[in-house]
């Protein structure tokens, strides 16, 4: 049976997170009502539908953590905790009339590039298709659940899940739970599960760096005075940017300015942790900033309690009945829980996107290197726009700026498409080599070079993922698109 096709779209977007709702607002703003919200799931949020472990929240403080536009006056914490923020995207959905402009259970399995035509088309659920002038993709980075490669899991005979696909019907109490995984999910979720199970083993294999949180509640007279007099929550958010782009200074333009966020957290480490091996064990080994620095003021004391072990060496192996370490030692557990972060390089590359002559976006990535003009278009794939694209994640502040930012880019190009009467629009080569060469230049000085491994980097080791200056910057590169950096096919 041959696939199913509808009618076309100007522009179709993938994925219902804060980058595709930012990109469904504007074009509604802007008068554009031919476009459609593609979403795999069957409710919108992407990474704050999916992570609903305990203990999930924010590390941005909520105030910077959503659109410029749309400020939220009923955060009830300084970082939002996950069921808030999703309920902050379905309010933005519906009060920008964008809600009926998504279609649920549409996975985009593939996506071509008609060069006679100039349309995309666009395969959804490896059944039906659709046509779009223009594709935008918002997939995010961390929402494709990254396992371990570790022998034997698959034996393990009772429950193993991860982190993002929490089990919300295993009861833990007075359990034997194993953490695998020390990052930015596991330290959220570590404290809330040590209070119930009945023993935790964490297993670490790197020590992440890690500094207070400097998280308070918001209460109803604060709240009732953000509504009433939005300015000052605008503010507020003004210096939270600003205090957040002060650290850039140290993350991008001079490693040195580093040591004091170092300092600051040696101090957290030592006042928290009175055990001098187990402190030693959670010394990070590599320049800080290098990898995510991670915030938590509940953490630490999570892992000196009498029911949680902090285990440092390596994992051997998965026997149905528990974890077997390098050395031969194996401890029961009864639930496993995945830490282990996502599957970030090549996340977008899940997708079959076909550009000229129907070659596949992962082998160009392959052959040349993950890239994009300034995160967003790719030479050789015309009318196609990445959000949150190659080079554009952040280590210091909120990635909705960032977001904004691009979808403002976008629709820039999409103007120029209609002004122009054209059927496609594509950035040259030489810009696109231009700007990768110069923001690869620019992370030769950075923190995130320092050596370290960790998921910013690419299968070939290079830095795809993070933008190695303030974001301001990429604020200002943005701001106005040139023509001249594009070529318009008729």
């Amino acid at each position: 049976m041959g696939a199913e096709e509808e009618a076309g779209y100007e522009v179709a977007i993938v994925g219902s997170g804060f980058a595709g709702l930012c990109m469904g607002i504007k074009l509604r703003q802007a008068g554009c009502e031919n476009f459609v919200i593609l979403e795999k799931a069957d409710r919108l949020g992407g990474t704050w539908r999916d992570n609903t472990y305990p203990g999930c929240a924010c590390d941005i403080p909520s105030y910077l953590y959503s659109f410029s536009f749309e400020q939220n006056p009923r955060w009830t914490r300084m970082f939002a905790p996950w069921d808030e923020i999703l309920a902050y995207l379905e309010h933005c959905a519906t009060k920008y009339g964008i809600a009926d402009k998504i279609r649920y259970g549409a996975d985009v399995t593939e996506a071509a590039f008609d060069e006679a035509t100039g349309q995309w088309t666009v395969t959804l659920n490896d059944s039906e298709t659709l046509e779009t002038q223009a594709l935008v993709a918002g997939v995010g980075n961390l929402h494709k659940p990254k396992y371990p490669d570790i022998a034997g899991l698959d034996s393990f005979a009772g429950k193993a899940f991860h982190s993002s696909q929490w089990d919300h019907e295993r009861d833990l109490t007075g359990r034997r739970v194993a953490v695998i995984g020390t990052g930015a999910s596991a330290i959220q979720f570590v404290p809330p599960v040590a209070e119930q199970a009945a023993q935790v083993d964490v297993y670490q294999r790197t020590a992440p760096w890690i500094t207070p949180k400097p998280d308070r509640a918001i209460g109803p007279r604060e709240r009732a005075l953000h509504a009433r007099f939005p300015a000052g929550q605008r503010a507020i958010r003004d210096i939270i940017f600003w205090g957040l782009e002060a650290r850039g200074l140290g993350f991008a333009a001079n490693p040195k300015l580093m040591k004091g966020l170092e300092l600051q957290a040696k101090r957290h480490l030592r006042k928290q942790v009175t055990d001098p091996i187990l402190r030693a064990k959670l010394t990070p080994d590599y320049q800080i900033g290098c990898k995510r620095i991670l915030i938590s003021n509940n953490y630490y004391p999570a892992l000196m309690r009498d029911n949680v072990d902090l285990v440092t060496t390596g994992i051997s192996r998965v026997t149905p009945t528990g974890v077997v370490t390098d050395d031969g030692v194996e401890r029961e557990c009864d639930t496993i829980v995945l830490g282990t972060g996502f599957e970030v390089s090549g996340n977008l590359t899940r997708i079959g996107i076909l550009g000229r002559e129907g070659i596949d976006l992962a082998d160009t990535w392959k052959q040349n290197g993950i890239g994009a003009h300034l995160g967003i278009t790719v030479a050789g794939y015309p009318n196609l726009f990445l959000l949150v694209g190659p080079n554009t994640a952040l280590g210091h502040s909120s990635m909705v700026f960032m977001i904004e930012a691009q979808v403002r880019y976008v629709m820039q190009a999409l103007d120029l498409l209609r002004r122009r009467g054209a059927s496609s629009v594509e950035v040259r080569e030489e810009v696109q080599e231009r700007f990768v060469t110069e923001v690869q230049s620019e992370l030769d000085d950075t923190v995130w070079q320092a050596g370290c491994n960790s998921w910013y980097l690419d299968p070939q080791g290079r830095n795809s993922t993070i933008w190695p200056n303030f974001t301001i910057s990429y604020w200002n590169q943005t701001r106005h698109l040139n023509p001249a950096d594009y070529v318009l096919t008729h």
